[in-house]
């Protein structure tokens, strides 16, 4: 079930940049991309999850990988890959190893919590090398304004970003609290 268009309205990219000195249209040697204007110091996100994802302990961003559990190859490559994570990650929380469909995922998977951005690129490009035939569905966490039902539509489609093929989730569950 694909979600319902929701009301909500995004706020601008630019906020805070409104009078900002105007980019450079020079490029770099390579041709391709672009001179920036130097900065003083990096950006807050390396250190921390920018608003409005959550930063308390339920973390920043839930990752779901998922596997066919009628198909024996794909759940023992998932049931390897879920220990080694915990082996590799023991500092990550690892859930359950389902063996089934459960809340809006149609088919069987594990999840991975992550509560840093430091967490994020250290597990994100490993999971990229390491995910095999798997899918896997990686979405923020948000603490915002609206009904739980909407923020977590909101954070399981249009904020969430795919591994590997996309899995059609059931939206209904989020869709039938509205």
């Amino acid at each position: 079930m694909m979600p319902l268009i929701q009301k909500y309205t995004y706020p601008s990219p630019l906020a805070g940049y409104e009078n900002a000195t105007a980019l450079p249209e020079e490029r770099k040697a390579d041709g391709k991309s672009y001179v920036n204007l130097p900065s003083d110091k990096l950006s807050d996100a390396y250190e921390k999850f920018p608003d409005p994802i959550d930063k308390s302990k339920r973390g920043g961003f839930d990752v779901h990988i998922y596997y066919y559990q009628t198909n024996k190859q794909q759940k023992e490559y998932a049931k390897a890959l879920w220990e080694r994570i915990r082996r590799e990650f023991p500092e990550l929380e690892i859930y359950s190893f389902w063996d089934r469909p459960i809340g809006p995922h149609p088919v069987a998977m594990f999840e991975v919590n992550l509560h840093s951005p430091a967490e994020f690129g250290a597990f994100i490009p490993w999971l990229a090398v390491w995910r095999g035939p798997l899918s896997a569905l990686i979405h923020p966490n948000t603490d915002e304004e609206g009904g739980e039902a909407a923020v977590e539509l909101r954070n399981h489609s249009e904020r969430a970003i795919w591994m590997g093929e996309r899995i059609p989730l059931d939206f209904s569950v989020f869709v039938d609290d509205l």
